[in-house]
């Protein structure tokens, strides 16, 4: 008797694997994108106090 190694799990494992990283990127980026917005809001709000035409 012979048994085969079903492909299948790792296929379904390389899925799993590949969203699970693109969702994490996306994540990733997010909080990123709200961090740089935060820094450049503060900026602006600092800058006009300062007298700067913006």
């Amino acid at each position: 008797m012979r048994e085969a190694m079903d492909p299948w799990i790792f296929v379904i494992a390389s899925y799993v694997i590949g969203i699970g990283a693109t969702l994490a990127m996306v994540a990733w980026s997010l909080l990123a994108m709200r961090r740089a917005e935060k820094r450049r809001d503060s900026a602006r709000s600092a800058g006009r106090g300062a007298g700067a035409n913006s």
